[in-house]
């Protein structure tokens, strides 16, 4: 089958986790004989930062480790929609993308006939859903969504005749574990402080416990403002900045635990998505202590796979007991490594994505 997707960004992972995600789908997808072009905005805020963060280096960084990916990039003015679905018999536009690209995809839809669907993996239709009602979405097909509860209002909000769950999952040809590599610190955190969404979380759940443990450690992502760097100092940890995505697991296996802290809006109004970082740390047998989640649709086994911290206090307690006991890290990381590769890998939502097509479309049954 040809597949033709208009991402936010393929390149640039620069406070956009979908780019982890579609990448490895995408290469999933090539793996299997499906011919696949990705177009994305030379002007989309997250390849702009990259560019201001990392140059034509990043650029060059992401050949390197992707050379099967060659997204199309393109400016506004140039972009001829028609011409990029031409011959595809599937295209999905992601929820980053302008409402005008948005309705010319779906404008051409109706000249060509194609499956076409919307991919949203943000917490936007339920924390800004004025903006999400901007979209034309009366051409497609259906929306596939990052968990159920974005599903439902899809459907309840009349956005969408049909909408499908479709988690994000680890790329697991990336995501793996790396013994031969040497340990340098007890804990890494790999994320961005959030724009106000989780810093009262980060400080309760990372920087105090790592403080009042004296542990060593490392934190990686962006929009750290200088009070939120002052605070990483004096919990004992290491900032590093941004790094690529394909740098993490590296930095998983040279750690003995991570942590995972979701942001307010998933924790609040968004049960059952935990975004794509636990996902990536436990394809990669790093033990995990999360803080509360809402696994709602049972994605992993709480206390089997990783635990659950309900406050500062426990886990400090956690995060004491898996760097001291040596069975409990290796049974997390067994566990939680166990889970993934038999339900949460992009090979796993591949099978997902073509069965999803087949339902659309039965003539592809055989492609």
């Amino acid at each position: 089958m040809r597949f033709v997707y208009f991402a936010h960004s393929l390149v640039s992972d620069w406070n956009h986790g979908n780019a982890h995600f579609l990448r490895g789908v995408v290469r999933e997808l090539l793996a299997r004989g499906h011919e696949v072009e990705v177009y994305e905005s030379r002007d989309g805020w997250s390849r702009t930062n990259l560019l201001r963060e990392g140059g034509e280096r990043a650029l060059a960084a992401f050949r390197s480790a992707f050379p099967e990916l060659r997204p199309r990039v393109y400016g506004l003015d140039e972009l001829d929609v028609d011409a990029a679905v031409e011959g595809a018999d599937v295209v999905v536009v992601h929820e980053w993308n302008d409402p005008w690209l948005v309705a010319a995809v779906g404008a051409a839809r109706r000249r060509a006939g194609f499956r076409l669907l919307f991919h949203d993996t943000h917490h936007r239709a339920a924390t800004a859903p004025e903006e999400m009602a901007r979209f034309e979405l009366d051409a497609y097909d259906g929306v596939l969504a990052f968990g159920a509860v974005i599903r439902d209002l899809y459907l309840e909000r009349g956005w969408a005749a049909r909408a499908w769950t479709w988690h994000e999952a680890a790329d697991t040809r990336l995501f793996r574990p790396l013994p031969d590599v040497e340990r340098e610190g007890d804990v890494v955190w790999v994320g961005n402080w959030g724009d106000e969404e989780r810093t009262a979380e980060l400080h309760e759940f990372l920087l105090r416990p790592a403080r009042k443990l004296r542990l060593t450690g490392t934190v990686h992502g962006v929009r750290y403002p200088p009070n939120a760097l002052r605070a990483v100092r004096r919990a004992g940890l290491r900032y590093g900045g941004w790094t690529a995505n394909h740098d993490v697991p590296r930095l998983f296996a040279a750690h003995r635990v991570t942590v995972h802290v979701p942001r307010r809006p998933y924790v609040e109004a968004l049960p059952g998505i935990p975004t794509i970082r636990p996902f990536e740390a436990l394809a990669c047998g790093i033990p995990l202590v999360c803080s509360p989640w809402d696994d709602a649709e049972g994605l992993f086994r709480a206390g089997v796979d990783h635990l659950v911290a309900r406050d500062g206090r426990e886990m400090r307690e956690h995060l004491r007991a898996v760097l001291a006991d040596e069975e409990l890290a290796a049974s997390l990381a067994e566990r939680g490594l166990e889970t993934i590769r038999a339900r949460h890998t992009c090979a796993h939502r591949v099978d997902e994505l073509l069965e999803i097509v087949r339902e659309l479309e039965p003539r592809l049954a055989a492609a």
